[in-house]
């Protein structure tokens, strides 16, 4: 089984390093990792470092990057994992999804359960992350369901069944929810699943993120086109974005130092407002 790794990155050259090189302490070694980013400053430090990785630029968008991500790979792999540029994964991921993909059939993309997640919390440190995971060795109860859909942080797609599926680069920039979009239509060729098999921690970092405006914009506008488009479900989606609106106008009141708690709510706002008007367009953002 051919397994390649890909990362589309934007804004953390110095962070998408020390994953890319800690890669390489796999149990099962990747067959091939692409690297995806939107400028030579995205990238910089690791061309010319290692042949097993390809560097590759794209026009800038998480969409786009991983798109170009799958036509680089083509039908050179039969698993492709993609995984944040500030994700960590347990030494033995990639042995783990080897026998997961190859012993179950009928699973076409899993993703795994987190140690931590500092997209949740506040940022994680990468040494941090690599000590919790490789010395401490923590990991959470075993445990295996399907789902619906994958995390994006990380999340394992067998290329057979993905065949003509592609990211939605009408999710532009960050690309909110383009996980739920692609793989919510992957599962319909098969079973998805969440299983603690696979872990690792997501740094969360807070470096090459879009703004608060565009990401409150996105939180409301993505959730309405994805339900328009039908690959969301209605109640998760519209119970996303109510719990997304009513935690930012909550802690606008006592933001966090690191979240534009202000800015994501009036981006949710002039969403709401384009939407109550009948406008359900994704990549307004890009004006803002």
């Amino acid at each position: 089984m051919r397994i390649h790794v890909a990362i589309a990155t934007t804004g953390r050259p110095a962070i998408v390093r020390r994953v890319v090189d800690h890669l390489s302490l796999q149990e099962r070694r990747a067959d091939g990792i692409v690297v995806v980013g939107a400028s030579r400053e995205d990238i910089a430090g690791l061309e010319g470092e290692d042949d097993a990785v390809d560097i590759l630029l794209s026009d800038r968008g998480l969409c786009k990057q991983r798109n170009t991500a799958l036509r680089h790979i083509g039908n050179s792999s039969d698993v492709v994992v993609f995984i944040d540029d500030d994700f960590v994964p347990a030494r033995d991921f990639l042995r783990r999804i080897e026998t997961l993909f190859r012993y179950r059939p009928e699973v076409v993309g899993a993703t795994g359960v987190l140690v931590a997640d500092g997209a949740h919390t506040s940022p994680i440190g990468f040494e941090d992350a690599v000590h919790r995971l490789d010395v401490l060795g923590e990991r959470p109860p075993s445990r295996l369901a399907e789902c619906q859909s994958l995390y994006g942080c990380n999340m394992a797609i067998r290329l057979s069944a993905a065949e003509g599926l592609k990211f939605d680069e009408r999710l532009p920039l960050y690309g909110w929810q383009e996980d739920v979009d692609f793989t919510y239509q992957l599962g319909w060729r098969g079973t998805l699943v969440k299983t603690s098999e696979l872990t690792g921690i997501h740094m969360g970092s807070r470096s090459g993120k879009t703004s608060g405006l565009r990401l409150g914009y996105s939180q409301v506008a993505n959730i309405a086109y994805l339900l328009r488009k039908g690959t969301i479900r209605g109640s998760t989606g519209r119970t996303l974005m109510m719990r997304n609106i009513t935690a930012n106008a909550v802690r606008s009141l006592w933001p966090e130092k690191d979240i534009d708690r202000r800015g994501r709510l009036a981006g949710n706002f002039i969403a709401a407002r384009d939407v109550l008007r009948g406008r359900i367009d994704p990549e307004r953002i890009e004006a803002l």
